[in-house]
């Protein structure tokens, strides 16, 4: 039996697929960009995103508890569809440069390159499983892969001292600075709104190995 399509009007997404940062030197050099940006403006320190959980969002979803198991399938049924996207080679994701979306979020680019194609592959089938099961998931804007170090929407209270937007002369010096690369090895679920582990990243209620062998690179 089919399940009905829920409908879109209250979706307030609360878990999302997660290919976190693990390469020291990526969070060493964000660590440097989000110091620059406080030494020009101490206020903006708890705009920061938070150690330990920096990551790029593969896809949003909204799950309530019933449906976390269903989830965790969908997360397991994923697997070997990337696995045939990638056949057999790794996929490394440079990150170069600085950006923000509408001066509210800073985030670190993704280069351009032939990794991006394999990766919006991977996010598409990723929306398509978790839809296929009834789960409310994806954006109505298109997949941007980015990797956030600041939201200053957390921060409401900013707004009223005078700081309304993430002034780009801030993180000039960055603007083609290059982070470093991640291998994507591993996708995880995770709670947007559940207590963050003790090492800073998020809950995580399931976790995908991606690939174990192959030489061959995407990109780099």
């Amino acid at each position: 039996m089919k399940k009905k399509k829920k409908k879109y009007k209250d979706y307030q997404p609360n878990y999302f697929l997660s290919i976190p940062i693990t390469n020291k030197e990526i969070t060493k050099g964000i660590k440097i960009l989000q110091n620059a940006v406080i030494q020009q403006d101490k206020r903006l320190a708890k705009a920061m995103t938070g150690d330990g959980s920096f990551h790029v969002t593969l896809l949003v979803m909204q799950l309530n508890d019933d449906e976390v198991n269903i989830g965790i399938d969908a997360l397991l049924e994923l697997k070997p569809f990337i696995e045939e996207i990638l056949q057999g080679k790794h996929l490394t994701l440079p990150f170069q440069g600085v950006d923000t979306f509408g001066n509210q979020v800073g985030f670190v680019k993704l280069a351009e390159g032939e990794h991006m194609n394999p990766l919006l592959e991977i996010a598409e089938v990723a929306k398509r499983t978790f839809q296929e099961k009834g789960i409310l998931a994806g954006e109505s804007r298109s997949f941007k892969p980015h990797l956030t170090f600041m939201k200053l929407y957390k921060v409401p209270w900013l707004r009223k001292m005078g700081v309304k937007k993430i002034d780009p002369k801030f993180y000039e010096k960055f603007i083609s600075h290059r982070f470093g690369d991640e291998m994507l090895h591993r996708i995880d679920l995770c709670s947007m709104l559940k207590k963050k582990q003790s090492n800073g990243y998020y809950h995580c209620e399931s976790s995908i190995v991606i690939g174990d062998g192959g030489h061959q690179n995407f990109g780099v």
